[in-house]
Order: structure tokens, then sequence, then C-alpha cells
């Protein structure tokens, strides 16, 4: 699972944007977004960097939260 912080994501046309952009790396991701918190969490097996550069495509950069024990 990927946690992602994406500051653009401001409302639910958004959300649906992030998705999709995701969607189209791993059409098989589960995806929670909330635009309140702009964070995204990804359950999939697509690479991280495929993922944020969908995310950067589609005009929402992303960064990577930090997970606990992942420091």
């Amino acid at each position: 699972m990927f946690q992602f912080t994406v500051p653009g994501m401001t409302c639910g046309g958004c959300a649906r944007r992030v998705t999709n952009a995701i969607l189209s790396v791993d059409p098989t991701a589960e995806v929670i977004t909330d635009p309140p918190t702009h964070d995204v969490k990804v359950h999939t097996r697509a690479d991280e960097r495929a993922l944020v550069a969908a995310l950067a495509e589609a005009g929402y950069p992303a960064e990577r939260k930090d997970q606990p024990g992942t420091a």
C-alpha cells in the first residue's frame, strides 16, 4: 500500500481525476481519497514511480507520506 499527499486534490471532482489517473496505471487498484486532508491511499502492485508520474501528468503532483515503521 502507498500513501500520498496530493495538495491539489480539493474536491470530489479532483478525487475522481486522481482515482482515474491511478487506475490508468493499475485498473485493479483500490484507491481511497480524502479531499479535505489531501490524503490518498492506494492498494496496488504497481510501481510507485508510475503512480506518481500518472498523477503529475493528470495535474496532481503527489508526495509519498511517511509510513510508520518505514523510516
